[in-house]
């Protein structure tokens, strides 16, 4: 499915998330890496030496879940714009999600933002609750989101003010 659509399937997904303890426990790294490329930037970057790739480069990246804090800095460090940051302890009812960013122009903090699906469908709404840009690096951006949608939300649109 993956390389007709470009879309993974829920399995391809599931493979790939974290477990729910770890997601209750607060901010994680999710590793949308679907493919076996030449690629470490994220191992490079994380300072907690929390990703491996082992001894072939081309293997998908790996994620220990007790060494990751969420920090991110893997995310903006991804070529492929693969990596997410996942935090469902947020608040009773919302997620903050970190997404890679890559537009022009960059939101705003208290900005509204339709929360986009893999597939690029609305969802649901996001607001954009920081913007954080690295240098020669992607920006990340900050975003609360439903907490029911978290798996789900990977993009966001920016709302063209009426």
């Amino acid at each position: 499915m993956l390389e007709q659509t470009g879309v993974p399937t829920t399995a391809d997904i599931n493979n790939v998330l974290p477990g729910a303890k770890r997601f209750a426990q607060g901010p994680v790294a999710v590793f949308e890496c679907f493919q076996n490329i030449p690629c470490n930037p994220c191992v490079e970057a994380c300072p907690r030496g929390a990703i491996s790739i082992g001894a072939d480069i081309n293997e998908r990246p790996q994620l220990d879940e007790s060494k990751c804090n969420g920090c991110g800095i893997c995310l903006a460090h991804c070529p492929g714009l693969s990596i997410f940051v996942v935090d469902c302890a947020y608040n009773p009812q919302e997620a903050l999600i970190k997404l890679p960013y890559e537009y022009l122009p960059l939101p705003v903090a208290g900005q509204l933002a339709d929360a986009l699906s893999r597939t690029g469908e609305t969802i649901a709404l996001a607001q954009v609750q920081r913007v954080q840009q690295n240098k020669n690096k992607t920006t990340v951006v900050w975003v609360s989101v439903p907490k029911a949608q978290a798996m789900n939300i990977r993009g966001i649109a920016i709302r063209k003010e009426d």
